[in-house]
């Protein structure tokens, strides 16, 4: 008995030890924070599953088997990685390794609007396994990581991107006048270096498209609707009808008359506040708030836990680490509000 027990104490020490060093890393990064959403579980159950390989190879060294034998087993274990990776593209491991990938090239952040196949919308939550998006219509659609890394994913620039209008009109009038009109409703919508190309010139109609630079991508739905609004109050300012030549030739009508809508001057303008973009995109705009007020909170945090290492008056010190506490605990009641808002919007549509 003490033979077996001087061959395997060194095996029972280093399980307890291993055990004990799991058991507190994952209270320490995990348990005792019940209510941490995905985005920050993120690195620290990474951190776990590097805990717990490194734990398996120890295990592997302490087993009091031959060297031969151990080599074996350590070969196993690779064989064993090795072909999970191999079959991840069917696993819940792809999910795992896409999202990895996804934080190496970061084509996205939270509250970016983004096209990702089928699917559009602003990024409310980046998961472990999938990629939270809300959509127009204020749904929550959960795409998993692997598809944002098989598909095209496109994504509008925060510092503006360009909206545009594309219609057809005929051969009977002026491009000049055309242009003019469509560049003034680009200025009336506010967008920022305007302009008007000629598409295609079509066998009844001539194709143009206007276009200009939206500075704030996030009234892009508002935007683009106030711009639709602007070329129509345009052209029939003008006199210029906006039909297709061939209803134009089938109607029996005189050619003095034309198809326009009853006409406003005069009349005041109703102005509606844009709305749509905070109505359909509440989470998104919440996440993305909370992210960066999240990211300059630790910012100030590291340098005020700096500041109270290097300090020498007591007083000065004293006072520093309040700010501290007070931070601490802004973070955590900020960490507790990002949960209480994905559990009240936890109503998602997976692909």
């Amino acid at each position: 008995m003490l033979t077996a027990l001087e061959t395997y104490l060194p095996l029972i020490i280093g399980v307890v030890c291993i055990v004990t060093v799991l058991g507190l890393a994952h209270w320490l990064l995990i348990a005792r924070f019940p209510d941490m959403g995905n985005e920050q579980k993120f690195p620290r159950q990474l951190s776990m599953l590097v805990l717990t390989l490194c734990a398996v190879v120890a295990l592997l060294f302490l087993l009091p088997i031959q060297d031969s034998s151990r080599n074996q087993l350590i070969g196993l274990l690779g064989i064993l990685i090795s072909g999970m990776l191999a079959f991840s593209s069917t696993t819940v491991l792809s999910n795992l390794m896409a999202g990895l990938l996804l934080r190496f090239t970061k084509p996205f952040q939270v509250g970016d609007y983004v096209r990702i196949g089928e699917y559009a919308g602003r990024i409310s939550e980046r998961g472990l396994f999938d990629v939270e998006i809300q959509t127009e219509s204020r749904e929550l659609i959960a795409v998993p990581n692997t598809v944002c890394i098989s598909q095209p994913v496109t994504t509008v620039r925060r510092s503006g991107t360009i909206i545009s209008a594309t219609l057809s009109l005929g051969y009977d009038v002026d491009r000049r006048q055309i242009e003019t009109c469509l560049m003034g409703a680009a200025t009336a919508t506010g967008l920022q270096e305007p302009f008007v190309h000629i598409l295609a010139l079509n066998d009844f109609s001539v194709t143009y498209r206007v276009a200009g630079l939206l500075e704030d991508a996030k009234q892009l739905i508002s935007t683009r609707s106030s711009l639709y609004g602007q070329v129509l109050d345009s052209l029939h300012g003008a006199g210029i009808e906006i039909v297709s030549p061939g209803f134009m030739n089938q109607r029996p009508l005189t050619p003095e008359q034309k198809i326009l809508p009853p006409s406003q001057a005069g009349k005041k303008q109703e102005t509606v506040a844009p709305t749509a973009e905070t109505l359909a995109f509440d989470k998104a705009e919440q996440a993305e708030a909370q992210e960066r007020e999240k990211a300059e909170l630790t910012e100030t945090l590291q340098q005020l836990q700096s500041d109270v290492k290097t300090a020498s008056d007591g007083e000065q010190k004293q006072r520093l680490q309040h700010r501290v506490d007070a931070l601490k605990a802004r973070l955590e009641h900020l960490n507790q509000s990002i949960e209480d808002s994905d559990a009240a919007h936890k109503t998602v549509t997976t692909p």
